[in-house]
């Protein structure tokens, strides 16, 4: 279907290669064009001003997840004036015993136009279905939970 690409640079900056004593911080570049310094995460060692692959993740899987709510929304009617999220990626051992990502938990708080309302059910349900088409959550599998305010 779709090939899509990014590129990844890193360059040694130590005189060294030695476990526990190089950096991490690399170059991603999006479409040629839009750069993202990324690190490890702060609790291994990265900048905490980088971005880190943990939290990429959750970006993925937020804004994946937000295109495919908006576009059932427009299909149901519905007028989204505004969609905000808080994303959460939580590291933790999965049953392997292996450091992961064992959840991310969305916060999607969203706002139509004046005048229209819609239940809670209805809400939850139409979380529910974006969560169930969106691309990066069928990559994920179990380990997403979507929070309603």
């Amino acid at each position: 279907m779709s090939d899509l690409a990014i590129e990844l640079h890193w360059q040694r900056a130590e005189p060294s290669f030695v476990p526990g004593k190089y950096s991490a911080e690399h170059l991603l570049r999006y479409n040629s064009s839009y750069e993202v310094q990324v690190d490890a995460a702060p609790d291994w060692g990265g900048k905490a001003g980088n971005t880190n692959p943990e939290q990429a993740l959750a970006a993925a899987l937020s804004s994946c997840h937000m295109m495919t709510f908006l576009a059932l929304c427009a299909k149901a009617g519905w007028p989204v004036a505004s969609y905000h999220d808080y994303a959460e990626a939580h590291l933790g051992k999965n049953a392997k015993g292996q450091m992961s990502v064992t959840r991310i938990d969305l916060h999607p708080v969203v706002r139509f136009d004046t005048g229209f309302t819609i239940g809670d059910a209805e809400m939850a349900e139409m979380q529910d279905r974006a969560h169930r088409y969106c691309f990066i959550a069928n990559t994920l599998a179990d380990s997403v939970e979507i929070n309603l305010l």
